[in-house]
């Protein structure tokens, strides 16, 4: 899988536009105040789970669309700004949550990506791939949205077992299998799981829907 600075080199004029909003949106993320440290490297959560994204994108798609790429590097922009502790408990308060987020991720991207020179016909492509519209019939938001689910496969999925019951488990696993693609999902099985998220995935995709 090439990287993003030889897919940078493989483009014309256009590539420093994409390379300059890519910058930026790195740049927002940098001032999130939650660290990790990745081959020795501290960086912010936000900066790498951005780069993480742009990379399952780039691995499922071979030859994704500038829009896909944008939205691959912005889809979480600044997410600590807008943190969930601020709405009530309970599923309604998560989905409005969840909803403000997103409106608020493609109102920051779009107003970076103005500031590189983007027109409005790209400026509507990556609002629509951060909201997630059309899904099922959009390749791009499918690709993105498997991109997002195979992350949370392999970063995030054994800590919310430890934290989660079982039958909640189970049906939170199958959420996530139906939002992939079927390419997705052959993906998902290649991944190296640890024994208790394998037994969780075989739990889930056998027990009924």
């Amino acid at each position: 899988m090439k990287d993003v600075s030889q897919y940078y080199d493989s483009l014309t004029m256009d590539g420093r536009k994409l390379a300059a909003a890519f910058c930026k949106f790195d740049a927002a993320n940098d001032q999130d105040p939650r660290k990790i440290t990745v081959d020795g490297e501290e960086q912010s959560h936000e900066t790498w789970y951005a780069r993480r994204l742009t990379d399952w994108v780039m691995r499922l798609d071979p030859d994704p669309s500038e829009s896909l790429l944008l939205a691959s590097r912005c889809q979480h922009i600044c997410r600590w700004q807008i943190p969930r502790s601020n709405y009530p408990e309970g599923r309604a308060g998560y989905l409005k949550w969840r909803e403000e987020l997103k409106k608020f991720h493609a109102e920051k991207a779009e107003e970076i990506l103005r500031e590189v020179g983007y027109d409005d016909e790209t400026l509507a492509q990556v609002r629509e791939l951060n909201l997630k519209k059309n899904l099922k019939n959009n390749p791009d938001c499918q690709t993105l949205e498997d991109s997002l689910c195979l992350i949370f496969l392999i970063h995030q999925f054994d800590a919310l077992i430890m934290s989660t019951d079982e039958e909640k488990m189970i049906k939170i696993v199958q959420k996530t299998w139906a939002k992939m693609s079927e390419r997705g999902q052959q993906e998902a099985l290649k991944l190296s799981y640890s024994s208790q998220a394998k037994d969780m995935i075989e739990k889930a995709l056998a027990a009924p829907h």
